[in-house]
């Protein structure tokens, strides 16, 4: 059996895998455990198998419908969003959130709820989930909307693939006039500055905050915040991106240490000298700067990376805040890649839905001796603020943390395809069978 990792490139599992090129190939075997699969963007382990049958569901990809004039999209699940957008953008629709990459399916953005920078205004993409073709094993084709089979809709999305195959979904779209956006961004000093810039940027539709998470004492929490929202009357040709630079190789494990960290974050919140910096962005590299590096996963080296993300809630927002950045600081296991968002008051229907109302941190961190320590202690902190973790980035998180941060676990199990796990999946519910 093939070899199987995910983005963290933390974990591999031996699992074989179907190739359906139809609807009809689509087959959940009843002697081993399956699960369908994208592009495989999760950091951890919620797109994993152990021992099982993968479904990679990437040659099932056609456009279904496409209503230009209500902005209704309707394709099969195996439909990256790179994809969608090149059909819709022509015609004046965007899609309503997206994460941090474009490399995603539609079937694997609904599977995890995914969130984007847009969160206080639009929620996550189960909102805009208008129904879903579900293949399970036990039952014939299930059509799930908000309101008919309305328990197993609620369990589909966010419900990380476990419920059935996703074959397609129908999602309402939001128009723009143009592929072009203005931004500011904007220096902050610590973590009260940029929930204070939060507070100010409300009617903004996206803003997002990297950090420098090596920074102590005076500086700690300090930043660059970026808002944007698009213009006005400008063009929608749609011009395909381009991938400027490729990884070839895993990068030695020495290069990324303290030092290296330090002074990127270091050079990264000084390469821009005036406290404002106002221009004029397309949208490809104000959603998916990531994306123009070619296997990026490859620069934390051969024993891959973690992400750990965490929401916290509004109320403690700032002194939690201060003390997982001070923890991370004084472990000298930094990160490049320090992400801060705020997410809005919309609940999501999906049972293991991430946002609540408050602030996510987000950090990539090389796999290295000490980091799962360092877990540890940032889960303590998190665990007293009453937040929780991201299940869809997430490879480790122990499973009486997951039950606390997910008391609807069990609705999801209720609702699971007995034929269909993950790697993850049987990880947080190892307790269950002891």
């Amino acid at each position: 059996m093939p070899k199987i990792t995910s983005w963290g490139k933390v974990c591999t599992v031996d699992s074989s895998i179907a190739y359906p090129a139809t609807l009809d190939d689509i087959k959940i075997a009843k002697n081993k455990p399956n699960l369908a699969i994208g592009l495989r963007r999760s950091y951890g382990t919620s797109c994993l198998l152990d021992n099982g049958n993968l479904i990679d569901m990437n040659r099932l990809r056609n456009v279904i419908s496409f209503d230009n004039k209500k902005g209704i999209f309707h394709a099969h699940a195996g439909i990256s969003l790179a994809e969608i957008l090149s059909i819709i953008i022509p015609a004046g629709w965007f899609l309503p959130v997206t994460p941090g990459t474009k490399f995603v399916t539609l079937g694997g953005a609904i599977a995890n709820d995914v969130h984007g920078k847009n969160h206080h205004i639009n929620g996550t993409f189960a909102k805009y989930v208008k129904s879903i073709e579900l293949q399970r094993s036990d039952t014939p084709l299930t059509i799930c909307t908000p309101t008919k089979n309305k328990q197993m809709f609620n369990a589909t999305v966010g419900g990380l693939g476990l419920t059935g195959v996703i074959q397609s979904a129908k999602i309402q779209l939001i128009p723009i006039r143009s592929t072009n956006l203005i931004t500011e961004d904007i220096k902050f000093y610590n973590i009260d500055d940029f929930l204070t810039l939060s507070e100010e940027s409300n009617d903004w539709p996206y803003t997002v905050a990297w950090v420098d998470c090596m920074s102590q004492g005076h500086s700690l929490g300090q930043g660059i915040f970026s808002r944007g929202k698009f213009i006005e009357d400008d063009e929608l040709e749609y011009v395909p991106p381009q991938q400027k630079l490729s990884i070839p190789f895993d990068v030695p494990n020495f290069v990324l240490n303290t030092a290296t960290v330090k002074m990127f974050n270091y050079l990264y919140y000084r390469k821009q000298f005036d406290d404002i910096k106002e221009r004029l962005q397309n949208y490809d590299s104000f959603f998916y700067p990531l994306d123009s590096i070619h296997s990026w996963n490859r620069l934390y080296g051969k024993n891959g990376f973690y992400q750990y993300q965490c929401v916290i809630p509004k109320k403690d927002a700032k002194d939690t805040l201060e003390e997982l950045l001070d923890v991370i600081s004084s472990s000298g296991q930094g990160s490049f890649l320090a992400v801060l968002k705020t997410f809005g008051s919309i609940k999501s229907s999906g049972l293991l839905s991430f946002p609540m109302e408050g602030v996510t941190l987000a950090l990539d961190f090389k796999n290295s001796d000490g980091i799962l320590d360092l877990f540890s202690k940032l889960d303590d902190i998190v665990v007293s603020a009453k937040g929780r973790l991201y299940p869809a980035k997430d490879g480790r998180i122990p499973p009486a943390l997951f039950k606390k941060f997910y008391p609807k676990w069990e609705e999801l199990e209720d609702c699971r395809d007995s034929n269909i796990n993950s790697k993850f999946w049987q990880s947080v519910l190892s307790d269950e069978k002891n």
